[in-house]
């Protein structure tokens, strides 16, 4: 499978996040599954990918063509994907994905988190999204979440399954079943082109 990883490129003040983002970098790579990521090596992205890299799994970098010549030629990857911007990394990533873990991060991530649960609520994929809500870092969103059903605005879970550790997380990898007919973006049938790169 194609696991997405969403998360910080920058360092949490909690170090069992760095931590157990190293877990789930090469416990994705130990189980045989590709990692796709942002492309950043700074912070948990570079974190995750590293070990995944350090335990021999195929890491899949998409990177935007906004940062430098020399950041984005820094990435130790398997394979470096360029695209012209970051709507454009998140359209690649929920295209190639066939399903998505996120680990305490920023706005981005929670931008990242949400885009795909409203495609999920669209119907445009159908790929479960599993939030790690270490040392309950996401509870503050998750009550949101609450608010936002009890008064009607959510219909749906959006492909969301919460757990509380890397354990649970792989679990839940292990169970998921790669979609092999998801609707696209762009309403058709099947996983939307990949751009040349």
């Amino acid at each position: 499978m194609n696991i997405a990883v969403f998360c910080a490129s920058s360092q949490p003040r909690n170090t069992l996040i760095a931590v157990a983002a190293a877990d789930l970098g090469r416990r994705i790579a130990h189980a045989g599954h590709t990692l796709l990521y942002g492309g950043s090596n700074l912070g948990l992205m570079g974190v995750v990918s590293s070990a995944a890299m350090e335990g021999g799994g195929r890491v899949v970098a998409v990177m935007p063509t906004l940062f430098s010549e020399e950041v984005i030629r820094s990435q130790r990857v398997t394979e470096l994907v360029r695209v012209g911007s970051m709507a454009e990394r998140k359209e690649r990533l929920m295209a190639d994905a066939d399903a998505f873990v996120a680990l305490p991060g920023g706005i981005g991530t929670l931008d990242e988190v949400s885009e795909v649960m409203v495609a999920n609520q669209l119907r445009l994929i159908d790929k479960p999204i599993v939030l790690l809500n270490l040392c309950g870092f996401f509870d503050p969103f998750l009550a949101q979440l609450e608010s936002m059903r009890s008064e009607g605005f959510l219909r749906t879970d959006g492909g969301l399954q919460v757990v509380g550790s890397v354990d649970e997380a792989m679990r839940c990898i292990d169970n998921m079943k790669a979609s092999s007919n998801p609707v696209s973006a762009f309403g058709q049938k099947g996983k939307v082109k990949p751009k040349n790169d």
